[in-house]
């Protein structure tokens, strides 16, 4: 059994009691509680007992089946940067963090965005409910060369993570997969420090519409055809990547979408500070610099609000609709 890393055990707590993890040869054992968590590999799952509920599980075993979003043939660690920092977006968040900063992604999946964030020196913990794509994740760390990222298995609307452990939370793609998308929001939530930020992307109630008519396309012709979808043309001489996103777009057996003022009000009732949302609802704000992400943005208008949504119909048409929010948790 490869050892739970130090710099990770410090910051695990049991998802039951919330006490201290202790190492015990293949098992981590709360302090608390007495429960043991299995560790293999170096991830531990700390998944609690009764936690595997049906919505959970059939999760589970859709990304097992093929984990998302997957690695190209021939990858390395500046392939890995490169492909990343092609988004604009993953560009602006990796200026925004400091490099000293302890980070925690909720629901990774096979942990691209981590190993990215990590190659700055931080630290950054992966959690995932799919022991598949945390062992891919935890297998490219090692190939890559990447020494500051580490995985846990965990279901997020129990985190075993110790309460105010991390300078950024971040969620994207993952809390339009729960069954009660705020109640999972408000378990993450409880994980940022004070004066830390939480980066939440879901998928946008009226930018998903244009995805909503391709997927039904899809599912009338058994997948086989799938118009108009820019990443499916890009993958096409990259089977199992091709696979995972027809799969996590088209074949999802949960879903929800939500409007940035239904996530403003999450934040509200949260204690959690909105600042932002990426793209903007303000009309022709400038370009974001340095570390903008994390500052707030200027007042929009209701009427404003609402068109800048729509017209991410079109701008984040390749993302499937996915839309980001920021927010900060008030200093003690």
């Amino acid at each position: 059994m490869a050892a739970v890393a130090r710099d990770l055990l410090s910051l695990l707590a049991c998802p039951v009691c919330g006490r201290d993890l202790l190492p015990q040869e293949a098992w981590l054992r709360c302090g608390g509680c007495g429960l043991r968590f299995p560790v293999a590999g170096g991830v531990p799952d700390l998944t609690a007992p009764g936690d595997r509920d049906t919505a959970a599980t059939a999760v589970r075993a859709f990304y097992s089946a093929a984990p998302f979003p997957g690695y190209p043939p021939r990858d390395s660690a500046a392939s890995l940067r490169r492909r990343a920092a092609r988004s604009e977006f993953a560009r602006l968040l990796d200026r925004a963090i400091p490099p000293d900063a302890a980070v925690l992604e909720v629901g990774c999946g096979t942990g691209q965005m981590c190993l990215f964030l990590a190659t700055a020196d931080r630290l950054v913990v992966g959690a995932d409910l799919t022991r598949a794509a945390l062992e891919l994740a935890a297998a490219a760390a090692r190939r890559l060369g990447v020494e500051r990222a580490r995985f846990v298995e965990m279901d997020l609307r129990r985190p075993a993570l110790r309460a105010g452990a991390f300078d950024v939370v971040y969620c994207s793609g993952v809390l339009h997969h729960t069954p009660d998308p705020e109640a999972s929001f408000r378990a993450i939530a409880r994980l940022a420090r004070p004066g830390g930020f939480l980066v939440l992307g879901v998928y946008n109630a009226y930018a998903r519409l244009p995805h909503r008519l391709r997927r039904a396309v899809a599912r009338l012709t058994g997948l086989r055809c799938v118009p108009f979808d820019p990443v499916l043309r890009d993958r096409a001489g990259e089977p199992a990547r091709r696979e995972a996103w027809l799969r996590d777009q088209y074949a999802h057996p949960l879903e929800h979408r939500h409007t940035l003022r239904e996530v403003q009000q999450w934040f509200t009732r949260s204690g959690i500070e909105y600042l932002r949302s990426y793209p903007s609802t303000v009309t022709a704000e400038p370009p974001l610099e340095g570390s903008a992400l994390f500052e707030a943005a200027d007042d929009d208008w209701a009427f404003e609000n609402v068109l800048q949504q729509l017209s991410w119909c079109w701008k984040l048409a390749r993302d499937g609709g996915l839309f980001v929010a920021i927010g900060r948790r008030p200093a003690a």
